[in-house]
């Protein structure tokens, strides 16, 4: 009986298709903050959306990457909920939820920061 249901098991490992498992949505959290709940990377620091990106497409780069890094997916990552991916023209795919590309700030330090949120009047802490 043993070897049957070792036999059983081994059959079924086999029998599974050899492929990468893709990655659905990012690892982010919700985060309780001074400004209320938040979108947090799974570093527990806040993200952020950009008000002068269209829906789909990032218009952060350069100077503005390097102040507001983007919200890079890791490969083979593939949308799910309200979470997409958007390819920037780097050729990196950055996360958006509900089409809005998502960015840190490097001020942000620890869990709960939100200086980012109203910089300039076109930063917005993304909301869960």
């Amino acid at each position: 009986m043993k070897k049957l249901m070792i036999a059983a098991g081994l059959f079924t490992v086999m029998s599974l298709p050899l492929s990468t498992v893709a990655l659905a949505a990012p690892d982010t959290m919700t985060v309780e903050t001074g400004i209320g709940p938040v979108l947090a990377g799974g570093n527990g620091l806040t993200l952020y959306t950009f008000r002068k990106d269209t829906d789909g497409q990032s218009n952060c780069y350069d100077a503005c990457a390097s102040a507001w890094p983007p919200f890079i997916a890791k490969a083979g990552a593939t949308a799910d909920g309200n979470f997409g991916l958007i390819q920037r023209k780097t050729g990196e795919m950055q996360w958006a939820k509900d089409g809005k590309p998502l960015y840190f700030w490097v001020k942000d330090t620890k869990k709960g920061d939100t200086t980012g949120h109203g910089f300039k009047d076109i930063w917005d802490a993304a909301r869960p």
